[in-house]
């Protein structure tokens, strides 16, 4: 019997001596069985929010379990611009930037905490669903490694397109409280590679973010993996990135070379606080430009106009 139940067990009985009678205990099989939502509704009257904010418990919570009961998804990924799939081509173009990205995050965790990473941009289509896509994907091809991608931007989701899946249900359903964790993430071909997409459409992105349950599902999940990379809507238009940069530890901000305003970018910059903010990623370089020996083309053919540019 858990300390929980006893203290409950040992509460009911000095009620019922106070009262000069008995109170027969529930069952505890009954007790454990019961959701905790159910369980706590006949002591407290909770609003709708507050019952909203109330996750789902699955227990245990395991890797193992994790791999047994999270959905089999058949993944067809865009071959234009996800870079690591096509296990033949290990030197296409964008490839090693990506690989330098992932040794200056581990360079950087070596200094302070870094495993939960927002990956933003300033403006829509400057690349950075692109570059959280390959992000996740360059951390499992190294042996043993763990990556879930979760794609928070639930007002223009991009993610389950690119990667070729479905959208539902995912971060959306859980936020609501209809499903949990398990009913949420999906496994795709590439190894120790999860997915959680955006969910269906709701109309009400920020607060959903907002309502504690991000906070809760990122705890859950954090020990089971190397790495959460977590696709967020650009930072200027929408309050969304900001709160989600509060669940985690640091922020990359996608700039689209010659196209993002530098007071724009500079706007982006300053919604996030200095410590949270571990780099920048310049999208969208031209073959042989300078630029390509400081910073990280996510871009796989720089004359197209359609890869990279969410």
């Amino acid at each position: 019997m858990s300390r929980i139940h006893e203290a409950l067990k040992k509460a009911e009985e000095q009620r019922a001596a106070s009262q000069g009678g008995s109170i027969e205990p529930a069952p505890i099989a009954e007790m454990v069985n019961e959701p905790a939502a159910t369980a706590v509704a006949p002591a407290v009257e909770h609003t709708p929010s507050t019952v909203s904010a109330i996750p789902p418990f699955s227990s245990p919570f395991t890797f193992d379990t994790l791999l047994a009961r999270c959905a089999q998804a058949r993944w067809s990924p865009d071959s234009k611009t996800m870079l690591f799939f096509n296990s033949e081509d290990e030197q296409g173009y964008g490839m090693e930037e990506f690989r330098t990205l992932r040794s200056r995050l581990y360079q950087m965790r070596e200094k302070q905490s870094l495993k939960k990473v927002l990956v933003t941009s300033s403006l829509p289509k400057e690349g950075k669903s692109f570059v959280a896509a390959n992000l996740a994907q360059v951390m499992v091809r190294q042996q043993g490694r763990r990556a879930l991608l979760i794609d928070g931007d639930l007002r223009g989701p991009r993610l389950h397109q690119v990667l070729g899946t479905a959208s539902s249900p995912g971060l959306s359903e859980y936020l609501l409280g209809e499903v949990d964790e398990f009913g949420a993430i999906q496994r795709g071909p590439m190894d120790n590679l999860f997915f959680i997409p955006s969910g269906r459409t709701v109309s009400s992105p920020a607060e959903l973010v907002a309502n504690g349950r991000l906070k809760f599902l990122l705890t859950r999940v954090e020990p089971l993996f190397d790495w959460i990379i977590i696709d967020s809507p650009p930072a200027v238009p929408v309050s969304d990135a900001g709160l989600l940069a509060n669940y985690c530890d640091g922020v990359l901000i996608v700039v689209r070379s010659n196209a993002t305003p530098f007071d724009i970018a500079r706007k982006a910059r300053q919604e996030f606080r200095d410590t949270s903010l571990v780099g920048v990623v310049l999208n969208g370089i031209d073959v042989g430009s300078s630029y390509t020996q400081y910073y990280y083309s996510s871009y796989g053919h720089p004359n197209s106009q359609g890869d990279g540019r969410r």
